[in-house]
């Protein structure tokens, strides 16, 4: 249940509207439904008043498209005003499901396909929405954040490209590196963690998932997860180790320098549950050979928990590692596009984001600060209180 109490004394500064594009009209339906049902719970606001024009709505969706000519190229159409409205434009820019043909060839949808695709709806809409705000769960070029030689600054030159272009706020979700901000400081940007999400889903489907410093252990695969892993380390109240990735820089193998090995530091894991945390699996290469080794240290069951799961090499290395014990259970968010097999695997859990994204969605309508869905110490505390492992 969202706190209610901030939104109740404000006003929304403008009607709320959704635009999806078409790589996660599933998740928005959801995200939808909920903003729907908090709003008809909320007992404050009612359609009588001018104030609330817009406000109590069975849907906030509107119908948008980007068509493509045979050439390959699109554009943005939106089929219903948007005049005065506050609009939020949800983007999935890794749903490579989707298809489009040139010259009799097809072609899979790419992230820059479905950015350029998010521009052409912003283009739509600019100069008659109030504002525009861009919800992008995982941030276009996130991975490209900073120059170490004579490369692109994607990120940045994509940050600053929307904010050029209208957009007041850009809400995505575990951003490789959040510094990337300081490319657009007068704009809204916000990154909000799945650590609570992560750890319901855990609790809901290890019914003698024990959390306790004897019995549980969290893990950064590398330094770049040290924050999330402190994090959840400190607020679980049990201890953390970490490895750290030894590198050829001699050699580069699809555009990065492989790794050597992985070397860990921590205490002994002997007879722990671990939790590996971390924003991603992309091939997913690195987070099963920690497991691997973590098994080999003798831990009990791993599990890993990523906000986004990409399996960019398949599931059968997974598979494989699920079989032999080395993981026990695979947690990602419902962010993203996942594959249909994902879904079926006995050791995948999804961790729903969408009442999540619902509750950042109102209060920025309201205009109010999201602290209160941002921090997710006090939820965190109130599931641990109530929780009651099966022995």
């Amino acid at each position: 249940m969202p706190n209610f109490e901030p939104l109740q004394n404000s006003i929304p500064i403008a009607p709320l509207k959704l635009a999806s594009l078409e790589g996660c009209r599933d998740f928005a339906n959801l995200v939808d439904k909920h903003l729907s049902d908090f709003r008809h719970e909320n007992p404050s606001h009612t359609k009588d008043s001018i104030a609330y024009r817009g406000y109590l709505e069975d849907s906030y969706l509107i119908d948008c498209c980007c068509p493509r000519f045979g050439s390959g190229e699109a554009k943005g159409i939106l089929k219903q005003s948007v005049r005065g409205v506050d609009l939020f434009i949800l983007a999935d820019v890794l749903n490579y499901s989707l298809t489009y043909t040139v010259c009799g060839y097809e072609n899979h949808m790419s992230p820059d396909n479905h950015y350029q695709d998010l521009k052409r709806i912003i283009s739509a809409a600019n100069g008659k929405a109030r504002r525009i705000n861009v919800i992008m769960p995982f941030l276009y070029e996130g991975r490209q954040h900073k120059r170490s030689k004579r490369e692109s600054l994607d990120c940045a030159l994509a940050l600053q490209e929307l904010t050029r272009m209208g957009v007041s706020n850009i809400i995505t979700f575990d951003a490789h590196d959040p510094r990337v901000q300081n490319s657009i400081p007068l704009q809204g940007f916000d990154t909000f963690m799945p650590t609570y999400q992560f750890l319901k889903a855990l609790t809901k489907s290890v019914p003698d998932f024990r959390i306790d410093n004897e019995h549980l252990m969290i893990i950064s695969p590398d330094e770049g997860a040290m924050g999330r892993a402190v994090y959840f380390a400190n607020i679980l109240g049990v201890d953390m180790g970490m490895f750290y990735k030894r590198r050829d820089y001699s050699t580069v193998v699809n555009g990065k320098n492989p790794i050597v090995a992985h070397e860990f530091l921590g205490d002994s894991v002997e007879g722990k549950d671990v939790i590996i945390i971390d924003d991603m699996i992309s091939s997913g290469e690195s987070m099963l050979d920690v497991a691997k080794q973590l098994k080999d240290r003798k831990a009990g069951r791993v599990f890993v928990c990523t906000t986004f799961g990409l399996f960019t090499d398949g599931l059968e290395k997974f598979d494989e590692y699920y079989e032999k014990g080395y993981i026990s259970k695979v947690v990602t968010t419902n962010l993203h596009y996942r594959r249909p097999e994902l879904l079926t695997r006995p050791y995948y859990e999804e961790a729903d984001m969408s009442k999540f994204l619902a509750s950042i969605i109102d209060s920025m309508n309201h205009d109010v600060s999201i602290n209160h869905v941002q921090s997710p110490t006090e939820k965190i505390h109130k599931l641990l209180a109530s929780y009651q492992p099966v022995k």
